[in-house]
């Protein structure tokens, strides 16, 4: 484990520990601790009451944020012909079909979502090794397998988050950028909340939402408290 510079130990040494903060506190601390140059990404994690070993207990989803993520998302689409137009004119990066295949095989992976309309999913399954672990293949329950190749990039690129839960039982996402106002983060995070609670899985026991808590890239993570959360 690297070090903490001055500058981190002293935001540290801001937030108490052993403290439950409420939500909106807990942004307002986590703005107030960026002192980095560049604009932080602000993320929530969660630490789920489910094992993703077990089938019944994943946790998989995509949720619409409200006031977008402030990232700029490259996205790539597999589409011929009028689809692959469709796709360019919505904004994708990268459009294409066998050569996009054999550029990404040649390791040229320069975007953070693929799209494909159905009929492609033959080649973009030949490339399960490649994008399956960076969470990158595309999915009908995520709406990344679709004809309506307009509405997926638009989608991915005006504030669309895609969650799974990890090994460890937890999900973790940016949910927008420091220099956002406080209400624009704050309605992000309910929207993350509320999507991951109805993504709440058959086989979950007990309390499903254990712990949650907030962070800037660079800065401490700070705990909030649950309590008062709907459906948790």
């Amino acid at each position: 484990m690297s070090k903490l510079t001055k500058k981190q130990k002293a935001q540290a040494g801001k937030v108490d520990r052993e403290r439950l903060y409420e939500v909106s506190e807990a942004i307002g601390l986590v703005k107030s601790l960026v002192s980095t140059k560049f604009d932080e990404t602000v993320e929530v994690a969660l630490n789920l009451g489910v094992d993703p070993r077990h089938a019944d207990q994943m946790v998989r989803g995509v949720v619409n944020l409200p006031k977008s993520t402030g990232k700029d998302v490259r996205v790539a689409v597999f589409a011929r012909g009028a689809k692959a137009e469709e796709a360019t004119a919505a904004g994708a990066e990268v459009v294409g079909a066998e050569d996009l295949m054999e550029s990404i095989q040649g390791g040229t992976i320069d975007f953070d979502r693929v799209i494909a309309t159905p009929d492609m999913m033959g080649l973009v399954g030949r490339l399960g090794k490649v994008l399956g672990p960076k969470g990158l293949m595309p999915n009908p329950k995520l709406g990344t397998v679709t004809m309506n190749v307009t509405q997926a990039v638009t989608d991915a690129k005006s504030g669309q988050v895609e969650f799974r839960v990890e090994k460890a039982g937890i999900v973790h996402a940016g949910i927008g950028k420091a220099s956002f106002p406080a209400a624009d983060l704050r309605a992000n995070f309910d929207a993350f909340l509320d999507a991951i609670v109805k993504a709440k899985p058959a086989g979950a026991k007990g309390k499903f939402v254990q712990k949650v808590s907030l962070s800037s890239t660079m800065g401490p993570g700070i705990k909030i408290d649950t309590t008062e959360m709907a459906g948790v």
